[in-house]
């Protein structure tokens, strides 16, 4: 079992890194860095895959934002919590929130959308979508690279490939859960912010 899985991600695994990436992928770019460290993956290539697909990712958002703003889908979104804020910060710091909105998890779709609603230029998002996604990927996977150097000495030098399975498991529930606490406990103060907006607009 653990063999066909080893094969699996030997084979898929820099595109499950890409795909995962596309979405809120801090998870998918330390995956890559760990497997990456376990000479699964060339470190370079793990560093591509997650930048490839972090740069698409916001894109798409951004896309969505600009081309199809009355798209039912673009409505809901624009509800979502947080939006207003994520929009007020594009209008007063449109560089620094380009370059920062990925790093507050959950909010990275929102604020996507509302860049391609603003007036931040195709280039200047593009360029500035690049070098967020570049540093993004370099420091998520490079933590990924830092924890498989850790798992080593802590298990040791001779890792079998099903610890290396077992323990990429570990990293990815234990960033996915930890990513969604944060998540939840960040779009139940923008929920709470929105409503004391609303409140004092009425």
């Amino acid at each position: 079992m653990t063999e066909a899985i080893h094969r699996l991600i030997e084979q898929y695994g820099l595109i499950a890194v890409f795909l995962g990436c596309v979405a809120e992928g801090e998870s998918a770019a330390i995956l890559g860095g760990f497997f990456a460290h376990q000479h699964i993956f060339v470190l370079w290539q793990a560093f591509l895959a997650a930048f490839l697909g972090a740069f698409a990712g916001d894109t798409a958002f951004f896309t969505l934002g600009r081309s199809f703003a009355d798209h039912p889908y673009v409505v809901r979104l624009r509800r979502r919590p947080g939006f207003r804020r994520a929009y007020r910060l594009l209008n007063t710091h449109p560089n620094i929130f380009v370059l920062t909105n990925r790093y507050v998890y959950g909010m990275r779709l929102v604020g996507g959308i509302a860049a391609g609603l603003s007036t931040v230029s195709v280039p200047r998002f593009v360029i500035l979508n690049a070098i967020s996604s570049a540093v993004w990927a370099a420091l998520f996977g490079t933590l990924g690279y830092v924890f498989g150097l850790g798992a080593e000495r802590m298990v040791g030098q001779a890792f079998a490939r099903h610890e290396r399975v077992f323990v990429a498991l570990a990293i990815g529930i234990a960033v996915a859960v930890l990513a969604g606490l944060v998540a939840h406990h960040f779009a139940g103060r923008e929920r709470a912010k929105d409503a004391k907006e609303d409140q004092a607009e009425s």
